[in-house]
């Protein structure tokens, strides 16, 4: 699989200056936690899972969340585990020559023991799961999960990741959240062959406080969230070695609504054909979501959960490193440079300072490689554009 693979190779070649690496779910972590880009969640009561996960794949999706928690009743817990069985197994009996992919696969569980279980039913079809998305994480609650799926793994023979939920209101509280997060840290860290990424749970942190974002609202702009992600981006996100890939929080939006405020998209990036583009966006509420993603990426987040197929796309489109980008982190990067020093960028219109953007530049190689690295006239307008018509 490879990041828009969808599109045809010749248009691909039009966008890219570097095009995105091809990966596996056999690929080493450190590719994997930078390419999951839009996480795309789906209830695990989903009739046609098999088809919807194939169909998903061929539309530029590279990473899933097969969801058996918080987007199922209680009552349908059984139900849905059986159907995710029933469907992943048909899925892995597919004719492995026949012209469809496999996203990265996890499951949501709610229990430990759902790890085990579900890999000894699926046998040899447990091949096809990359891993497990472990809610309400805690040192506490997170070590069962933790141990069973290195069972799991064991039994099955199978490389699991876990990404942990940070969503816990002890996380969230005031008096609690250092020690939580102390917690935390020491747990991933003793675990940190298993934990892929970590992911934020904002919906459950606004839901502490009966709150609920509105479609021209960040999770940047509700300060009780935002003291969160900082503070767990400070802890856990750490560009030293220690920290882990945060993925940002998920996009609740994707239906018209009454505005209280302006959009925020600016009408000189789409001027020609991709005005048309710019009105949907906006009539989407897609221009906050937008926002969200260049706000996730400025605090130390790569990635979202996402709810809706149409958030895919511009979380892709934005993840892109730019040709400007690239060339900034090559500069800093050149062995050369290796004892420190200033220059003045290749475009002219900026400082690069060695050791204090070393970590930036490191960081967004790794997102050339997973993302691609746009050609020089080539913005997010037109990769949104191309990507939406599939081939332009």
């Amino acid at each position: 699989m490879r990041h828009f693979g969808h599109i045809a190779p010749e248009v691909r070649e039009r966008l890219f200056h570097t095009e995105p690496c091809e990966f596996t779910e056999d690929s080493p972590a450190a590719l994997l936690s930078v390419a999951l880009g839009a996480t795309l969640y789906s209830p695990a009561t989903r009739p046609h899972l098999a088809d919807d996960i194939v169909k998903q794949a061929a539309r530029g999706v590279v990473s899933m969340v097969l969801c058996l928690e918080d987007s199922i009743d209680d009552a349908d817990v059984e139900a849905a585990e059986a159907n995710l069985v029933a469907q992943l197994t048909e899925l892995a009996g597919r004719d492995p020559e026949a012209e469809f992919s496999r996203p990265l696969l996890f499951i949501r569980v709610r229990q430990p023991a759902q790890i085990p279980d579900l890999v000894r039913r699926l046998g040899p079809a447990a091949a096809i799961l990359s891993g497990f998305v472990l809610p309400k994480f805690t040192e506490e609650r997170g070590v069962p999960f933790l141990e069973a799926l290195t069972a799991a793994e064991s039994a099955s023979g199978r490389r699991l990741f876990a990404m942990p939920v940070l969503e816990s209101p002890e996380l969230l509280h005031l008096e609690t959240r250092a020690d939580t997060l102390a917690g935390i840290a020491r747990t991933v860290d003793k675990y940190r062959d298993r934990v892929l990424a970590l992911r934020l749970g904002v919906t459950d942190f606004c839901s502490a406080y009966g709150l609920r974002r509105q479609p021209d609202m960040t999770a940047y702009d509700v300060q009780i969230v935002a003291s969160v992600i900082a503070d767990v981006v400070n802890v856990l996100g750490r560009a030293d070695g220690t920290g882990f890939t945060v993925t940002g929080p998920v996009w609740e939006y994707f239906r018209v609504q009454e505005r209280m405020f302006k959009p925020q998209l600016r009408s000189s990036p789409f001027l020609g054909r991709a005005e048309e583009l710019r009105a949907a966006l906006i009539e989407h509420d897609m221009d906050g979501l937008l926002r969200e993603i260049g706000l996730d990426r400025a605090n130390g987040l790569l990635g979202k959960t996402c709810i809706h197929p149409s958030h895919v796309l511009p979380v892709h489109a934005l993840s892109v490193v730019s040709h400007e980008e690239y060339s900034d982190a090559q500069d800093i990067l050149r062995p050369e440079r290796g004892g420190g020093g200033v220059m003045r960028s290749a475009y002219t219109n900026k400082m690069n300072e060695v050791k204090p953007h070393r970590a930036w530049a490191e960081r967004t190689l790794q997102r050339a490689r997973a993302f691609g690295v746009a050609n020089e006239d080539v913005g997010f307008v037109e990769l949104l554009t191309v990507g939406l018509d599939g081939a332009a």
